[in-house]
């Protein structure tokens, strides 16, 4: 009689076991290899497929063929358009040749063409008849076609915008009824096309901020309407500022004393920016340039009056600029006397102040007046210098006089 024992299946060798586990050491380095292998051909394949096949592989919709052959014999870069606004390519409805007709019909040749679809894909996207619409309410602020082409060369975006086009036309009958120049309201819509999207009534509520302000300040009323031209031109984005931020900005600088005739400089002298200042951001740059200069109320007033742009500086920039000034060898009353050396950066003051003393002028000895200013300026007053310099101390041929 059997015994369990004896009925089971005798056991392998150890040696066996060391033969399964050489097998297996051998089959995963050649899955290793293999896998190895297949990637490289992978990597080979990507290599030699056209750039269209790689990337319409991998994008979620397919590219509309149509759309990119009609853009590939405009001479558009079609990488271009890809990197930026592929997804314009994959749209089912476009109108290329509509698009490209319509420049053309204004004027633009095929390399002006191009630069626009390349900078704004969108532009094929748009109906042909509200591009014409839009092109005929454009042309109602241009003085020709030549310039509306030119205001689409660089901003393509803002004049192919066609969702707002009834805001559009109520925003320009009402900047027309100002009396305002053609050319001012032109470049509103370039530059700041979001100030026309909106209703008519935020600009007419910001118009009217502006009026009350100018005429608060001292203004006269004949004159409302070239300072107005004046600071749209100089600053597009004003009517998209809150009313509020005027009234909160003008009340903080009448509290710290300035008069209505000084706060109407200011205004026109920060080319309307005054509405993007804040209060608190105003207090502590004051602060710190009184402190910095040790100067009373009335000293204060005048250097803002004198260098407006110290209400927008943040104190790390003021700070800045006046230790370079102090590092040059410059003095504070110096500083105080020509505040607006602290519109220029550290490195134009040094470069500045080096190439005075190469003609023999020290400027810690004299005034810091002769550094400031545009670069025209400043080339005027060394070459001044420079003069001077030359100039004979004594003629001896004119004749002497008692």
């Amino acid at each position: 009689m059997t015994t369990e024992s004896q009925q089971r299946t005798p056991l392998k060798p150890i040696g066996g076991m060391n033969d399964v586990l050489l097998l297996l050491q051998r089959s995963a380095a050649m899955l290793r290899i293999t896998t190895t292998s297949l990637c490289a051909s992978c990597q080979k394949m990507r290599l030699l497929l056209p750039p269209s096949a790689s990337l319409t592989s991998h994008s979620k919709r397919e590219e509309n063929q149509r759309t990119v052959d009609s853009l590939y014999k405009l001479s558009v870069d079609i990488r271009k358009v890809r990197k930026l606004k592929g997804w314009v390519l994959s749209e089912k409805t476009t109108y290329v040749a509509e698009t490209a007709g319509l420049l053309r019909d204004m004027g633009a040749d095929t390399a002006v063409i191009a630069h626009i679809l390349e900078t704004h894909p969108e532009a094929v996207l748009c109906r042909p008849e509200d591009v014409k619409a839009q092109r005929d309410l454009w042309e109602s602020v241009c003085s020709g076609q030549r310039a509306l082409l030119s205001i689409i060369e660089k901003f393509p975006a803002s004049f192919f915008t066609v969702s707002h086009h009834s805001n559009q036309r109520a925003n320009i009958l009402y900047l027309q009824s100002l009396r305002l120049n053609k050319k001012i309201i032109s470049k509103l819509m370039a530059s700041a096309p979001q100030s026309f999207s909106r209703p008519v009534e935020s600009n007419q509520e910001v118009i009217h901020t502006l009026r009350e302000t100018y005429l608060d300040l001292g203004g006269d009323e004949g004159n409302l309407r070239v300072w107005l031209q004046k600071l749209l031109s100089q600053n597009p984005y004003i009517l998209l500022r809150p009313a509020e931020t005027w009234r909160d900005s003008l009340g903080f600088l009448r509290e710290r004393g300035f008069t209505t005739e000084e706060l109407l400089s200011l205004v026109s002298s920060l080319r309307a920016s005054i509405s993007e200042l804040q209060p608190e951001a105003m207090r502590q740059a004051l602060a710190y340039v009184q402190d910095a200069l040790s100067c009373s109320e009335d000293e204060l007033k005048r250097v803002v009056i004198r260098c407006p742009a110290v209400l927008y500086y943040s104190l790390a920039t003021l700070a800045g600029r006046f230790q370079g000034l102090m590092d040059a060898g410059a003095s504070v009353e110096q500083v105080k006397e020509s505040p607006n050396v602290l519109e220029l950066t550290t490195q134009i003051v040094l470069y500045r102040i080096q190439k005075l003393a190469s003609y023999g002028y020290d400027v810690r000895s004299g005034s810091l007046d002769v550094i400031v200013g545009t670069k025209k300026d400043f080339e005027m007053s060394y070459a001044k210098l420079n003069l001077r310099q030359q100039r004979a101390l004594f003629n001896p041929v004119a004749p002497l006089r008692c």
